[in-house]
């Protein structure tokens, strides 16, 4: 067992408040130092940039745990170590030629953590991470492990589930045979054109994502392209509604290649390289959804407050993720569209930037990332999660005297 000395989340924005930050060597010294503690929580890469894995005891990090990638009998699902970060299995996968439908533009985070916070990719018609788990093996309060597989009653309760109901240890994932895909940029899509045509723009590749600084234009598209099986490329237009596609880049040494070359999934579909350091961390970040037939209209909303957000902005990312059924994921529902901030690290002014945006996405029903910046009160959440009390039930049956519970729960989710 390692004590880990960093108190600090990825980007040095959110200090813990833990007694104790523990890296176990196993599963079993995992689930001994749980049911020896009257708190705790699970903490995983740390690319949080609130207090959702904070707790007021002990948090327990298993990223320091071998990768464990197994592929069952019929190739349909692979079960990973919830420490594992997402570009080592991938990686893996492919060696064994097979693939995950998506994944989050940042290949360094935990499956656990990525799949407990509804993290995601994009895509029209592709769910978010936890959309792909078959099931999750969970160390209960007392240490003793469960799992919970699709088609159980509490399954749509029990992925995206902030840590609330214990530490996850391995998650089953669904995959497929592997698939090559190939990215292409292109520039300066004008504002109107753009929202006019919100589903032909995301549905020109099977990934798309785009890039903004709320100026009159949509700065670059991205799209991630997969080629069919059996051929060696697929056309791609040289304009996209007046966008011009770009010249290949540079090769970098953290992002994955955008220049119309073909190449495996996993070095296509994440915007960064898991051998790669995509950030120094001087950012904050929000994001909020918003329905997807909505979305022209919110995206107007937040233009008009451009000239507040440029000052404060990095870049802001646009994307979509289908709908699906889990209780408290984003996505529960309807298709949405990602409204992601990637902020300069302006403490105060992005705070009250923060409180303006979601003022001006309430009309549309906006609800935010759990793992990033929000104003959002308790009350403001659970008007916006109809299963909530479901999950509050299923919360007092499997940990009825509040072994996972940590302020952002108690703020948000189970005051």
């Amino acid at each position: 067992m390692v004590d880990v000395e960093r108190e600090l989340n990825w980007a040095g924005t959110y200090g813990y408040l833990a007694k104790r930050i523990v890296r176990p060597e196993s599963l079993e010294e995992a689930a001994e130092l749980v049911a020896a503690s009257d708190h705790v929580r699970p903490l995983g890469t740390r690319h949080s940039f609130n207090d959702v894995a904070d707790g007021p005891g002990l948090l327990v990090d298993l990223t320091g745990l071998p990768t464990q990638v197994e592929v069952a009998a019929d190739r349909r699902t692979a079960t990973v170590s919830a420490g594992s970060r997402y570009g080592v299995v991938a990686v893996e996968l492919e060696r064994q030629g097979l693939a995950l439908h998506n994944m989050g533009s940042l290949p360094h985070i935990s499956v656990g953590g990525a799949t407990a916070t509804a993290t995601h990719g994009s895509g029209l018609g592709l769910g978010a991470l936890s959309s792909a788990v078959a099931a999750v093996e969970i160390i209960g309060p007392t240490g003793a492990l469960r799992t919970v597989r699709r088609g159980d009653a509490d399954f749509d309760g029990s992925v995206v589930a902030l840590g609330a109901l214990g530490i996850a240890a391995r998650l089953t994932l669904d995959v497929q045979p592997s698939y090559r895909m190939r990215q292409d940029a292109y520039a300066d899509l004008p504002w109107d054109v753009f929202l006019d045509h919100l589903p032909e723009v995301f549905g020109a590749a099977y990934s798309v994502c785009l890039f903004t600084e709320w100026d009159g234009r949509v700065r670059e598209v991205l799209l991630k392209t997969r080629v069919p099986a059996g051929a060696d490329d697929v056309p791609v237009p040289d304009d996209l509604l007046g966008a011009r596609r770009l010249p290949p880049r540079a090769p970098s040494d953290w992002s994955t290649p955008v220049d119309g070359t073909v190449g495996a999934w996993c070095d296509r579909l994440p915007h960064f390289l898991i051998s790669g350091t995509p950030s120094n961390g001087s950012e904050i970040q929000s994001e909020h959804f918003v329905p997807f037939g909505r979305g022209a209209a919110a995206l107007d909303a937040v233009a008009a407050l451009g000239d507040r957000i440029r000052p404060h902005l990095h870049t802001a990312e646009l994307r979509t993720v289908s709908g699906d059924s889990q209780w408290l994921s984003p996505t529960q529902g309807e298709d949405v569209l990602c409204i992601a901030f990637t902020w300069r690290k302006h403490p105060e002014q992005v705070a009250a930037l923060v409180v303006a945006v979601e003022e001006a996405l309430a009309p549309f029903g906006q609800r935010p990332h759990w793992g990033k910046m929000s104003s959002l009160g308790g009350d403001a959440i659970a008007a916006l999660y109809p299963r909530l009390p479901e999950f509050r039930d299923l919360l007092d049956r499997e940990d009825p005297d509040g072994v996972f519970r940590g302020p952002f729960l108690e703020r948000i989710v189970r005051p």
